[in-house]
């Protein structure tokens, strides 16, 4: 947040487990609530991919600030899982819902551990 108040939030928005298709939108100015009404495009396997959707406030003086993080896949739980399906769903269609943002450390340790751990799914019950 900027000494006035504000903040010069954007989006970044970036497909795992390789990162090399990102997008980014514009910045917009001294704003708390911005309205990013932009599309994006990829051809990806939806079987294999996280979607990693993180806000940032620019900062012209210093390193930009990471204000929060989710993602998107079929690891993910929870709302974030429903919001893929619906995605999956709903091909070349937009599918647009609120999330509550995690600290950037939680996504980050969260999507490591899942990929490190490789935990198989099972249709067992104990």
């Amino acid at each position: 947040m900027d000494l006035g108040g504000t903040s010069d939030p954007y989006v970044k928005v970036y497909i795992l487990p390789n990162k090399s298709k990102t997008f980014e939108t514009k910045v917009f100015r001294k704003t708390l609530n911005p309205v990013f009404n932009e599309n994006f495009k990829y051809q990806v396997n939806h079987a294999k991919v996280q979607l990693v959707i993180s806000v940032w406030d620019h900062d012209k003086m210093s390193r930009n600030n990471a204000i929060g993080k989710i993602y998107l896949g079929c690891d993910a739980t929870g709302n974030q899982l429903r919001h893929w399906a619906d995605m999956l769903s709903n091909p070349r269609k937009p599918v647009a819902q609120w999330h509550t943002l995690l600290s950037s450390e939680q996504v980050d340790t969260t999507l490591a551990l899942k990929h490190t751990l490789k935990i198989p799914f099972t249709n067992k019950t104990f």
